[in-house]
């Protein structure tokens, strides 16, 4: 089965009734015909559902179609994208582990991942995440490498299969978050990473009406190694279904924090268009793009598909389809910024990115407000910087509501 066709199609089960659409199952528990059936369901001996909190049919159904495109073993829903990479990271740490990430992440990933020393983590963010950078910091104690493919809004490409030999290398577990990017552009357990997570919030989604992310196990057999002794049971017991079997059954259950089944009904809508919908972004944000580098108000663009980009390159190489959706240009000063969006007819003034609208943002007074200047530095944020997340509108539309509001700028 062919990738689009997957999106449609990918891991589907018809019920008894014949709905074409995966039916949402608006229950908390389930009724079993036994105190048996039940207890073997609790103890995971058999298949079955209890409790929403811990599996859904519908988040299930969602989980599966995920999985299927993204070529990974098993996938595990979460509430939000934030509490995907929260459970994907502590499944595997334990006090006195090191995590090693790219400083370009996202304000609030780059947050939380801080923010874990307060359990005893130790964290390194690394300005260039590629081979020689990571041989140079990787440690004994060294569980974890995290990066996005395309930073958010830094927009730096990852050279996923560089950072996957060093880390097989060292074995490591190596977290990629693909948001920006999707399965349509890019699968990255294919080019090495272990785990890929997605906010389906974003492409998955594609129009802003539910919040969830999604963790996908690409069935890693770094787990079985004496360095992850907290996997020992799980690998022993379930093999390559071992970062699964382990997420389900401590930190995932315990936190509580499930994907809500009609925001899986939602994500399962979304995804059926999302080669259609990537395609349409990935153009206009080409062509407006080229529009802002070739206009004299604007002081600097970066959009990796560009010539003029020092990811020019390793874009080729990874992003045949286009780099998505979201590109970053500065205008000068925090007041031609603002000024600029306070003129915008069409294009509105969100937190959000992965929408068919065309979405902008001043990051250094929101997403990345709580940052500090040294780290919205390394992150590529600065006071007169705005991301743009280009919509599916016609792109004429786009370009003139931005070449109208360019006017207003000193």
């Amino acid at each position: 089965m062919k990738f689009n066709t997957k999106l449609i199609h990918g891991n589907l089960k018809i019920d008894e009734t014949g709905a074409t659409n995966t039916p949402l199952h608006l229950s908390n528990a389930f009724s079993h015909s036994s105190a048996e059936e039940l207890e073997c369901i609790m103890k995971g001996t058999s298949m079955g559902y209890a409790y929403t909190r811990i599996s859904n049919p519908t988040v299930t159904s969602f989980e599966r179609r995920i999985a299927s495109v993204e070529g990974g073993l098993a996938a595990t829903a979460a509430a939000s994208g934030m509490n995907a990479i929260y459970l994907a990271i502590m499944n595997i740490v334990e006090s006195g582990d090191e995590i090693i990430a790219s400083s370009g992440l996202f304000g609030g990933t780059y947050t939380l991942i801080k923010n874990l020393k307060s359990y005893g983590i130790n964290v390194k963010f690394l300005d260039n995440l590629d081979k020689i950078s990571l041989e140079n910091a990787i440690m004994k104690n060294t569980k974890i490498v995290f990066a996005e493919t395309l930073g958010n809004p830094k927009l730096d490409v990852l050279d996923i299969e560089d950072v996957s030999k060093v880390c097989i290398e060292y074995n490591v577990i190596f977290i990629v978050d693909s948001t920006i990017t999707t399965p349509y552009l890019i699968k990255p357990i294919e080019n090495g990473a272990d785990i890929v997570i997605h906010s389906t919030s974003k492409y998955i989604n594609g129009t802003s009406n539910s919040i969830g992310g999604i963790i996908v196990d690409g069935g890693s057999i770094k787990y079985k190694e004496d360095k992850y002794k907290n996997f020992k049971e799980y690998s022993r017991k379930f093999g390559k279904m071992a970062y699964t079997a382990k997420l389900r059954n401590t930190v995932g259950k315990d936190i509580g924090a499930s994907l809500s089944p009609f925001n899986a009904f939602l994500n399962l809508t979304g995804i059926e268009t999302l080669s259609l919908r990537m395609r349409r972004h990935c153009i206009n944000t080409l062509a407006v793009a080229a529009f802002l580098s070739n206009n004299e108000k604007v002081t600097s663009v970066n959009y990796p598909s560009l010539p003029s980009s020092k990811y020019y390159n390793l874009t080729k190489k990874y992003y045949k389809n286009g780099a998505s959706g979201v590109l970053t240009f500065r205008l000068g000063s925090k007041e031609n910024a603002f000024r600029f969006i306070n003129n915008l007819k069409m294009i509105l003034n969100i937190t959000n990115i992965g929408d068919t609208k065309t979405l902008i943002i001043h990051p250094a007074s929101t997403i990345c407000a709580s940052n500090t200047e040294r780290e919205k530095e390394k992150m590529g944020v600065f006071d007169d910087l705005l991301r743009l997340s280009v919509g599916i509108e016609d792109i004429d539309d786009i370009i003139e509501d931005i070449e109208s509001a360019l006017q207003f700028i000193n």
